[in-house]
């Protein structure tokens, strides 16, 4: 008889409840690159994992070695809603909401916030919360009903949402910092600096600003856009805008 204790899809299923779902090779690779606390990971073509991290995150694959358990296909497809192509998949302890929002709120903010008005898409949310850990963001912050720590958004931010802080508050509960919202009304952001300490705020696609963020906000800023189109993608107009902030001084490699 198996004991329970070392059977992986056991101690798989005890953790699956309170834990966040880590898609593939790349979402525990990034997991681990920024601390994320692992408490079982699986895959069903353990000599292929290793070889990937050998080659590609080669600064992990210790790690990796230690934590990966291989089990049968057939269990693997078992523990995940969808298969990935690495056939590699793992539980991560989600970070504190207090450890999260003190890293929210500390000043001086060295890096922007990244505000999602009220999002609908959760792939976009994911791919946000990539681009914001790839430049070195302070967080990311959703308002309304999306929760962006849902598996779908988890997937989509690759294991990143461990390299930045990640949580939901209402516009009442934003962090402190000036309030920079993006709406076509705005002012052209070529023509302005983005402060370290700023929040970016970004509307839905369909509806734009709420009218609590658009109150909240200091100053409304443009993206540039042909005229006759209607709008960019959410997760291309944050790339935009943090892009810019970059370009003004802001460092991606700010840990």
């Amino acid at each position: 008889m198996t004991d329970p204790d070392l059977d992986p899809s056991a101690v798989w299923r005890r953790h699956a409840g309170p834990c966040v779902l880590l898609d593939g090779f790349h979402a525990l690779k990034h997991a681990l690159r920024f601390g994320a606390e692992v408490p079982v990971a699986v895959t069903a073509d353990r000599a292929g994992a290793l070889a990937l991290a050998e080659e590609l995150a080669p600064d992990v694959r210790d790690a990796m070695d230690a934590l990966l358990a291989e089990v049968p296909q057939e269990t693997y497809a078992s523990l995940v809603p969808r298969p990935h192509p690495t056939a590699v998949a793992a539980l991560a302890v989600r970070p504190s909401r207090a450890a999260n929002l003190r890293a929210l709120a500390h000043r001086p903010r060295r890096t922007p916030v990244v505000v999602l008005d009220q999002p609908r898409n959760l792939g976009n949310a994911g791919a946000v919360i990539r681009l914001a850990a790839g430049f070195g963001a302070t967080g990311v912050v959703t308002t309304g009903t999306l929760d962006p720590w849902h598996p779908t958004v988890v997937r989509g931010g690759a294991g990143l949402h461990f390299a930045t802080a990640v949580e939901r508050l209402e516009v009442a509960e934003l962090p402190p910092g000036p309030v920079f919202a993006l709406d076509p009304e705005g002012e052209d952001i070529r023509g302005l600096k983005l402060p370290d300490d700023a929040l970016l705020a970004f509307g839905s696609e369909r509806s734009g600003l709420s009218r609590e963020l658009r109150a909240r906000a200091d100053h409304l800023v443009a993206l540039p856009m042909r005229p006759q189109v209607s709008s960019y993608n959410l997760a291309t107009s944050v790339a935009m805008t943090l892009y810019h902030w970059s370009a003004g001084g802001g460092a991606p490699h700010v840990p």
